[in-house]
């Protein structure tokens, strides 16, 4: 499995930004597909998942602001981001696991992609 995220940049706060994230392989609806972010000197956090048949779940910090989808027929995952704000500038990850369940913990997920930078200016 290969995850390749793109569509990171820099946006003034309130602006807005949608990351690909590009899934190689087969099955890719079988997949569990999540966002992360991670700052200097922190964890990576979770941001968003979806499952397959589009059950969705967001960090309570996001709610609201970003949209999580997939396209199945071009192995995909999105996340919208509106009214960004400063404090969403880090890089930030797509993740895949197998399953039927979103998990929020970076261990439960075995694939990553590379990241992409988000810079939010205020």
């Amino acid at each position: 499995v290969q995850l390749q995220a793109s569509g990171g940049g820099l946006v003034q706060a309130g602006g807005s930004l949608r990351l690909s994230c590009v899934k190689s392989g087969r099955a890719f609806s079988s997949y569990i597909m999540g966002w992360f972010r991670q700052t200097p000197g922190k964890e990576r956090e979770f941001v968003a998942g979806i499952a397959n048949r589009g059950r969705k779940s967001y960090a309570d910090s996001v709610k609201g602001r970003f949209t999580v989808s997939r396209d199945d027929a071009k192995n995909t995952v999105y996340l919208q981001m509106n009214s960004l704000r400063p404090d969403d500038t880090a890089v930030y990850y797509c993740a895949a696991r197998e399953g039927s369940f979103i998990q929020t913990r970076t261990a439960d997920y075995p694939w990553w992609g590379q990241g992409t930078l988000v810079t939010v200016s205020s």
